[in-house]
Formats: structure tokens, sequence, C-alpha cells
């Protein structure tokens, strides 16, 4: 059966378009749009995209492998990017993906066997001030430690991904790279409210001057 967008979808993308000169400018817009509905780029998806474009299925393949926010084969119902860069990585972003691999069941580039994770290596997340952290679907999880990564991943595990954000997460990214859609119809929708992780951190003092890190 060839892909098709849902109604609401392909008033989106018929909204994308008038926002662009060139309809081939708009591929990784719709490209988002098609994946948040069928959680990867499927080839039907790519015939799809381009033909509502005009372009070669080999432009749009090119694109879609180039851009790793972008998946070429399935993923689990939860994608669960851990950063391995620097900042994360000398304050154990090591550890962090290896109790990822333990709990969920899979190593970092597979999906756990009964479908419900995808653990992927991130080069940079652009979170550097609150290492270590990962993003599960469309929120952040920062300041990580072993204790706190298990909790929020047990609660996930038990209560689903909208308990977790709730509890822990301290920042959602509406453009993330997700797999299913999470249930918003769209990226302008209104932030959900903080949690009470990031109101937690948010309410600490800052440290006594004088300390490590003070520039005064």
């Amino acid at each position: 059966m060839a892909f098709a967008l849902t109604p609401e979808r392909e008033q989106q993308v018929e909204d994308v378009l008038t926002r662009y000169p060139e309809r081939r400018a708009a591929l990784l817009p719709i490209l988002w749009l098609c994946q948040r509905q069928n959680g990867w780029i499927s080839p039907d998806v790519v015939e799809y995209v381009a033909e509502r474009l005009e372009l070669s299925t080999s432009i749009v393949k090119g694109v879609v492998t180039f851009y790793t926010m972008f998946f070429d084969e399935p993923v689990g119902e939860n994608v669960v990017w851990v950063c391995r860069t620097l900042s994360c990585d000398l304050r154990g972003g090591k550890a962090i993906q290896e109790r990822l691999e333990s709990k969920l069941g899979c190593k970092a580039g597979h999906t756990s066997s009964d479908g419900k994770f995808t653990l992927l290596k991130a080069e940079c997340l652009a979170a550097c001030g609150q290492a270590p952290m990962v993003q599960i679907n469309d929120h952040y999880y920062e300041n990580l430690d072993l204790a706190l990564l298990d909790r929020f991943i047990d609660t996930h595990a038990a209560n689903g991904a909208d308990a977790a954000a709730a509890e822990f997460a301290t920042f959602a990214s509406f453009h993330a790279p997700t797999g299913r859609d999470s249930g918003r119809s769209s990226v302008s929708s209104a932030p959900p409210p903080p949690s009470r992780e990031a109101v937690r951190l948010a309410s600490q003092p800052p440290p006594p001057a004088g300390e490590k890190g003070d520039e005064t």
C-alpha cells in the first residue's frame, strides 16, 4: 500500500510549501512530518516525498542517509540517544551508555527484543553544561548519574514515556529525532510544564563566591 499522510498532515505539507520559493527547499520539514507519522523513512515514504516535491528518489535518499535525525530502517517505539561527546564522556557518558545497554537489553545501534527501545549514540546533543545527558523521544534528561538514570528508565518502563518525562525530563525539544508520533500533531504545540527534576535544578542556589568556576 502506498504511503499517505493523514489529512491534517497533508494540510501541514501545503502550509510548508507556501513558505519556500522552490519545492525542493521544503524537503527537510516534509521528511520530518512523514517520519513523525510513519516512525521511519521507508521506501514508500521516499517515493511519496519525491513525487510531492518533484524530485528524484535518489535526491531524497541522499538527504535521508545524510542526516542522523532520519531513520532509513524501522526503530523502536522509543528512540534513546546517549551523548558521547567530550563533555558527557568526561562526566560519565560511557558508564551511562553501558547502563542503558544493560537495562534495555541491546547494544548501541540496535533495538531491544521487545521493540520498545532503539539505543543510539550521538556525537553531541548541545547540552554540554548539563552533562552527562540522554535524549528519549522529545525529552532531554540531564545532569545524570547512574541512580537517577535507573529511576527514570524504571519509571518509563512501568508507567510510560509521559510519566517519565513529567517526573524527570529537564527540557522538551519538539524538533528532536523521535520514532513514532508522541501525540503532538504540530510542532507549534504549547510546551509542557516543567518536570519536578527541572524545578529542583532551577531552584538550587548558585555556588558561593570564590568556589571553583566563579569568575569574579
